[in-house]
């Protein structure tokens, strides 16, 4: 027994030999510091403006410098500044266990059990400790310590012998300040494209790329909607032509569970997915607050085709600046295996507090759905992120309702449809990307053919009527409408607003502008639209009172007008307003519209690639169907042309494949021209590869199913063109090779 205790004592002695030579040493370091620096500030003292007395100040200042760190480093207590690996040396095994470490960047492990424990900033201590850990965190604050030398020394201390591998990645903090506010507690490399991601409540991750993201335990939200281990995984798409996505942590609970099955639960899932050596660095201090995600990384035949094109090349990668600003390097952090670059967290979506109170109000209406079903409208000028705030809207409602129907009013920008379509499309699943990204099938579509409704308002008012006929009201409605809201554009909005009656409507707008007034009931009610005149009486409500109002109305409003309009009691008027940088400036706009719209054509082009991966095939290289003349009338929507050049306007462009319902007769192998244009179902968009004049054919090229290539009868062609980069360059590369 004296001879055990004479080894601990040897050992003390020994670890406290070892720290004083480890303080020496510091010491030696600081002082050596210390001499370079007044060396520089005595060879600049001549040539500065300082006098004589400020120099020696400053040299004063300087060697005082170093006194407080050794004074305070010497009375820290010597088991405090242990780590553990000695302290189980000198027999105390089960003060190692007491104190090991429950932290892991700054965040505290809520589940350890023993309550003396104090934890700060990765250090752990008992309540005897407390005084030294203050004086270790006042030592930090102090502005006339140098803490860069011995500060290593102290982070070597707090990792408790703990060694971390090349594959994980701890979140830095700042060693000359607090902790920053990390995006997430650890990443690792999981191999095969995957990186596992853990993150506590209310930490948020902003990146750049295309990943897949399954959330395999506790919960997350990705631009609205959340997601938790009982749903699929979803791909999220976030190039730099739009606003990058953020996965934000949520707090959650399993009722009935203790915390020590959550955390166990939690651990099994990082066993699942991770090999030995990686694992072990997570379950060390895993938290059951805590929430694990896995990114794998993800192609789909859009984000291949379009990133195809030299135009398009770096859409899903970040930048030089931006890999700079981010602080993160490509080849080093794990996120990088599943093709997600972090960036700032400040260019992510800013959900104003008026906008995040207009969601409230939105689910709360769609929730109890007591007077039918809400109809939304979102309305706003160019650039003030319109489409940004629908996608969020309709994400948000997905969290409570199964399905949300959109009626796109918006020909130039629309969501879910090629450019110049307006459609009625029911949306069951989460919007987490740019519209290319999710080009769906619509329940119903018109084609109208250009970007803007300015030059036919009539042609454009008629073909939103016949959508809205189409809406049986049995799920709510999300409405988005044009970004021109000046002049005329304004009249057609108020004409919207009381063909399509909205039970709320949410006006967008900038801090220091102001593009339009504010679309009460009462000024809807009173202004003036492109279509009918305002009321003053009725707040809206469009009735007939009597026989002499129905003769007056006929004579005042344009023809056709008295049932274009339904009952109305009001709307209510959900301001927001946009609070990110240079909103509703075009000037500042980080993609200009008409790069957008050429993205959406290609997306829905991208359809025409065979399924699976392999070479992607250029256009023209696809098999063509084709279509007699007899059997389709042709119209141009956009522009008067002449029977004689039309065959010359509709070779080489887009045009929609419709059905009219009017039967019409031709002769055999002729043409066939409208003489107006026609309200009528639009089934998909196609490409006039060729005309055959001697054999009467078209040759077209398009993704819709045979089945509804049938069904059409009219080919409409408008002023929305076929990008150029498809005629200069054709994507003809190895699926592997485009994306390298």
């Amino acid at each position: 027994m004296k001879l055990c205790r004479i080894k601990k004592k040897l050992k003390m002695k020994i670890s406290a030999l070892n720290f004083s030579q480890s303080v020496s040493s510091v010491m030696r370091t600081k002082k050596q510091k210390r001499k370079k620096r007044l060396s520089v500030l005595k060879t600049d003292a001549s040539d500065s403006v300082l006098s004589p007395d400020s120099v020696v100040a400053l040299q004063c200042s300087l060697l005082q410098a170093g006194r407080p760190t050794l004074k305070r480093l010497k009375r820290m207590p010597m088991g405090r500044l242990l780590t553990g690996h000695e302290r189980s040396e000198n027999g105390n095994k089960d003060n190692s266990k007491k104190h090991k470490p429950a932290v892991v960047n700054g965040y505290a492990n809520d589940d350890h059990k023993n309550e003396d424990t104090i934890m700060t900033n990765g250090f752990v201590g008992s309540e005897e400790s407390k005084t030294s850990l203050e004086e270790r965190e006042n030592l930090d604050s102090d502005p006339d310590v140098d803490s860069n030398s011995w500060h290593p020394y102290l982070k070597y201390l707090a990792q408790n012998g703990s060694v971390t591998g090349d594959n994980v990645e701890y979140v830095a903090q700042d060693e000359d300040t607090e902790p920053i506010r990390a995006s997430y507690v650890a990443a690792v490399n999981a191999g095969k494209g995957r990186c596992m991601v853990v993150m506590a409540p209310s930490q948020k991750l902003t990146f750049r790329g295309k990943c897949q993201l399954a959330c395999l335990y506790g919960s997350v939200q990705v631009f609205g909607f959340s997601i938790n281990p009982a749903q699929p995984p979803y791909d999220l798409f976030s190039p730099s032509s739009h606003c990058p996505l953020t996965i934000e942590a949520l707090a959650h609970s399993s009722p009935g569970k203790t915390k020590k099955e959550l955390r166990m639960r939690g651990k099994a899932v990082i066993k699942e997915h991770l090999s030995r050596a990686d694992r072990q660095l997570l379950l060390k201090d895993f938290n059951s607050r805590y929430s694990i995600l896995l990114l794998e990384d993800v192609e789909t035949l859009a984000t291949s085709f379009i990133s195809g094109f030299p135009e398009f090349k770096h859409l899903f990668s970040v930048r030089l600046k931006e890999r700079d600003k981010s602080g993160l390097e490509l080849d080093k952090s794990p996120l990088a295996s599943a093709g997600v670059l972090q960036v700032s967290a400040d260019a992510g979506l800013i959900v104003s507090e008026s906008g995040a109170l207009a969601v409230e109000a939105l689910i709360e209406a769609c929730v109890e759905d007591d007077n039918g079903c809400p109809v939304i409208m979102v309305c706003g000028t160019k650039y003030i992120g319109k489409s940004t705030f629908t996608r969020y809207i309709i994400n948000s409602l997905l969290n409570h309702i199964p399905c949300v129907e959109y009626l796109e009013c918006d020909v130039g920008q629309t969501e879910f449809t090629p450019p110049g379509c307006l459609s009625l499309v029911k949306v069951t699943e989460p919007l987490l990307g740019p519209p290319f990204t999710h080009q769906k099938v619509p329940h119903r579509m018109m084609y109208y053919g250009e970007a803007s409704c300015e030059r036919d308002l009539q042609h454009y008012i008629e073909i939103i009527k016949s959508l809205w006929c189409s809406y049986k009201r049995e799920v709510p409605l999300v409405i988005n409408t044009m970004g021109w809201v000046k002049g005329f554009g304004l009249k057609i909005l108020v004409d919207l607003i009381r063909l399509l009656s909205p039970t709320h409507v949410v006006q967008l707008g900038a801090r220091d502008r102001q593009d339009m007034p504010q679309l009460t009931p009462e000024y809807v009610c009173t202004a003036p639209g492109w279509h009918t005149k305002g009321k003053p009486q009725g707040k809206g409500i469009y009735m007939k009172q009597n026989q002499a109002e129905d003769s007056e109305q006929e004579r005042d409003e344009p023809e056709g007008d008295l049932s274009f309009y339904s009952e109305s009691s009001g709307h209510q008027l959900l301001s927001v307003l946009s609070e990110f940088s240079n909103a509703g400036d075009a000037n500042n706009a980080s993609c200009h519209s008409n790069i957008l719209r050429d993205m959406a054509t290609l997306g829905y082009l991208s359809q025409l690639q065979p399924l699976g991966p392999g070479h992607l095939l250029p256009l023209h290289s696809l098999t063509p169907f084709q279509v007699p003349f007899h059997a389709v009338a042709v119209r141009a929507v956009h522009c008067h042309v002449s029977p004689t050049h039309l065959m010359y306007t509709l070779n080489a462009s887009l045009v929609g494949l419709c059905r009219i319902p009017d039967d019409f007769g031709s002769e055999v192998d002729s043409a066939v021209f409208l003489s107006h244009n026609p309200v009528c179902e639009c089934f998909g968009i196609g490409i006039v590869r060729g005309i055959d004049m001697k054999r009467k054919l078209y040759y077209i090229s398009s993704p819709i199913d045979v089945e509804k290539l049938r069904l059409v009868n009219c080919f409409l062609v408008g002023s929305v063109c076929i990008p150029a980069m498809v005629f200069k360059n054709q994507v003809s590369e190895d699926y592997e090779r485009v994306n390298s």
